[in-house]
């Protein structure tokens, strides 16, 4: 079988050369739109052609876009007229021309559930820290990014939607200094040929972190925040770019039962040894739309989305317990507004583990670190002691988040894989009522 395999993955190498897009990748994808991002690799015009995949013969297209050098030529499609709870196919047509990129394209809309069914079914794929290895730009010596086979073992999963939890695509210091550099890291990572199954397969949201915002360990004071965060834009077609009062990156999505709050943690931040003014990282603002949009939330499970780590009380690199004062606020108020079932999902730290406080009236807040994809691993240096025991994976790995059962009674399973897509560890959280 070996020379079988490594001539299938000479041929999607050689396909992905022909072509003369990255993508396309949904994101998005609603009740009545779904947007599909997709990039050129230089000038051209293009739309997509979309159907329901039970009615073949009847084909729609959305408006025809002119690709922009100084937006990479990226683009959002959106899909629009749809309707709930329906599969489409679609396909690009790139400079008048249908482009095959050698799978079938497809991407279904959310049903209408609430007030006539339990909520179905669904799995999401998670993770953080993705280096795509460029040897002109990367530091000497071995390098750091490596297995690359992780994206086909992610959509070998067939997630129905996929949270990338920050590190997406590493900056390096050549890159954070301009808009042609910034545009060029984005576009390096995004044309990995390895990655292209993946980003046609599901749905994609991204928070961010410092790799993805400019320098290590950047904060608020970064000169190129706005540029940073206009990429980001381009290149993650998220719902929103901002929240009402708060802006950055925040934005929040629904997915059937579960809310999802994906927060920014770099452009509120201040350093956390500041000494003249007090420091942040989420930022008052921030938070407190948080803690107003989690009291109003209905859901079965709130998932927010955090760069690092929140519940790890070791005070090291960037967890959040360096921010004292405001990871205990923000935890404060969870606890005074009696909201239930928040998970935080957190990247960052390059090993994966799980993390669960308990609340003095019984109720837990956990925190599901995933990371890394293809960057280095390092072993934690810290003791954790809200940590569960067995949870600790020192290795490249990836997550995958399955919602099952009836409305008011919903388990979320965690289980955590390697590269190869073996799975290493598996735990069940019950909705709290």
């Amino acid at each position: 079988m070996r020379p079988v395999l490594s001539t299938l993955a000479f041929c999607a190498v050689t396909l992905q050369a022909q072509l003369t897009i990255n993508g396309p990748m949904p994101g998005h994808t609603d009740l009545l739109e779904a947007t599909i991002w997709m990039q050129c690799l230089g000038p051209c015009t293009a739309y997509m052609e979309f159907w329901s995949i039970d009615r073949p013969d009847s084909v729609l297209r959305t408006e025809e876009l002119i690709g922009d050098s100084n937006k990479a030529f990226a683009m959002d499609h959106v899909m629009q007229p749809v309707v709930p709870g329906t599969t489409y196919g679609y396909r690009p047509i790139v400079n008048g021309t249908r482009i095959d990129v050698g799978q079938a394209l497809t991407f279904t809309t959310q049903p209408i559930w609430k007030f006539r069914n339990d909520p179905p079914a669904f799995s999401m794929a998670l993770g953080s820290c993705a280096y795509i290895n460029e040897p002109e730009y990367d530091r000497p010596g071995r390098p750091y990014g490596n297995g690359y086979g992780i994206f086909n073992a992610i959509a070998d999963k067939k997630p129905d939607l996929m949270l990338w939890l920050g590190d997406n695509i590493y900056l390096r210091e050549p890159d954070w200094g301009s808009r042609t550099g910034y545009l060029h890291r984005y576009t390096h990572t995004r044309s990995t040929p390895e990655l292209q199954r993946l980003l046609r397969s599901t749905s994609h949201y991204a928070a961010w972190d410092d790799h993805d915002f400019g320098p290590n360990d950047g904060d608020g004071s970064f000169v190129n925040s706005a540029l940073a965060r206009e990429v980001f834009d381009l290149f993650w077609p998220n719902p929103t770019n901002g929240v009402p009062g708060v802006g950055g990156v925040t934005t929040t999505f629904s997915h059937l039962d579960v809310d999802f709050f994906l927060l920014d943690d770099r452009t509120f931040r201040t350093r956390s040894d500041l000494k003249t003014s007090p420091t942040a990282m989420l930022g008052a603002a921030q938070i407190d739309w948080l803690i107003k949009a989690l009291k109003y939330s209905d859901a079965a499970f709130k998932l927010i989305a955090v760069g690092g780590q929140v519940l790890n009380d070791g005070a090291v690199f960037e967890n959040y317990s360096t921010y004292p004062d405001e990871q205990k606020e923000l935890l404060r108020r969870i606890e005074m507004e009696g909201i239930k079932n928040v998970v935080f999902l957190t990247g960052d730290r390059h090993f994966s583990q799980l993390s669960t406080l308990v609340f003095m009236d019984g109720r837990k807040v956990h925190d599901l670190t995933v990371s890394p994809f293809t960057s280095g691993v390092y072993s934690p240096t810290e003791i954790n002691s809200l940590m569960v025991d067995g949870t600790l994976v020192v290795e490249q790995n990836f997550g995958t988040l399955t919602f099952t059962g009836a409305k008011n009674e919903r388990t979320m399973k965690i289980q955590i894989f390697n590269t190869k897509g073996e799975q290493l560890w598996e735990k069940a959280i019950e909705q709290e009522k």
